[in-house]
């Protein structure tokens, strides 16, 4: 499984994508809205996309509210503020609302053969982020936890796995990394003290994946997060002693344009322990990322990125009719609209 994730252009793959899905160095796949018209169109796309490339991992950002790529015939999500505003309220049903939720999305994805959706947010909410805003639980690191632990236990239900992000914190900055280069002034303690207990506590509760923050954290260190030795080997693999997946941000977002050309964001990612780098919505730097990975002495196939990301792979897949003739789907589905 190659170390690099790209998209395709439209609802159907042309020539380009045919041959770039091709390339073992090519590991995975991530669709937008604009790959998606209807369920059945998408069941089409997916099945090329497996024929080009059988072991490719397929992933969409479907997480709710603002940030969900497939909306007709799929269940509407709500953004994660929603539950952090009935936690306050009563707990007990967030949790369960949450775990619901999760399990549904999952459920409808993998009955469309996607793999995984880069959720949850573990941000924390400090309402200062407009890009974070509404996707993060809250504002406290405890309220966190314990919703996107409820959520990630539905996905895993529904045979997903979870991708958690912005690691260490992309909350407490108004910067969009999409845009710009965000700045985090905080010192490392105030930044474990708070932003790094979600994803400290649900590293030792099943989460699967994580995504670092095209953040620099200039008291820490002097790279973005997503290109620092310091935060994807010192603190995630040694301190937190996370053995699951690091997925690069996209490498595309202005937030790494700090790392150079797209050849050297994605060495530079690599190296610093990304197992999977994303290189999307630009498919002139997707094949100049591709042409650094076959044509660079440095870089060599991991087998241990390799075994972590097949743990990525989705499970227990179901199909459409069969899941929304189910007494469990009814009743999610109801719940979250209500």
């Amino acid at each position: 499984m190659g170390p690099l994730m790209v998209d395709v252009e439209g609802k159907s793959l042309n020539d380009q994508d045919r041959q770039l899905l091709s390339n073992p160095l090519v590991g995975g796949l991530i669709l937008f809205s604009r790959n998606y018209s209807n369920k059945m169109q998408l069941a089409e796309l997916v099945a090329e996309i497996r024929a080009c490339n059988p072991n490719i991992l397929i992933a969409v950002d479907h997480e709710g509210g603002r940030v969900q790529r497939f909306r007709k015939g799929f269940s509407r999500i709500p953004p994660m503020r929603m539950f952090g505003e009935l936690y306050a309220k009563n707990p007990a049903n967030a949790m369960s609302l949450a775990r619901e939720c999760g399990w549904l999305f999952a459920s409808e994805l993998r009955a469309s053969d996607i793999d995984f959706s880069f959720a949850p947010v573990l941000d924390l909410d400090y309402g200062i982020s407009s890009v974070i805003g509404d996707r993060a639980f809250s504002g406290d690191p405890e309220v966190v936890i314990e919703l996107a632990s409820s959520l990630i236990a539905g996905m895993n239900e529904a045979g997903m796995a979870s991708t958690g992000k912005h690691f260490p914190g992309h909350g407490a900055i108004e910067a969009d990394s999409h845009v710009a280069l965000p700045v985090d002034n905080r010192a490392f303690k105030e930044i474990e003290a708070d932003d790094l207990r979600p994803f400290k506590a649900l590293m030792l509760n099943g989460l699967n994946a994580v995504m670092p923050a095209h953040v620099i954290y200039p008291q820490c260190d002097e790279n973005a997060a997503g290109f620092s030795s310091f935060w994807l080997k010192n603190v995630l693999r040694t301190q937190l002693s996370f053995d699951g997946v690091i997925f690069s941000d996209d490498l595309s977002m202005e937030g790494a344009s700090v790392a150079g050309d797209y050849a050297s964001r994605a060495k530079a990612a690599l190296a610093a322990g990304c197992d999977m780098v994303l290189v999307c919505n630009n498919r002139d730097g997707a094949l100049e990322t591709l042409a650094c990975l076959e044509n660079s002495t440095d870089y060599s196939p991991n087998r241990v990125s390799m075994n972590r990301l097949e743990k990525m792979r989705g499970r227990d897949k179901t199909d459409f009719e069969s899941l929304k003739r189910s007494s469990r789907w009814c009743q999610a589905v109801s719940r979250l609209d209500n």
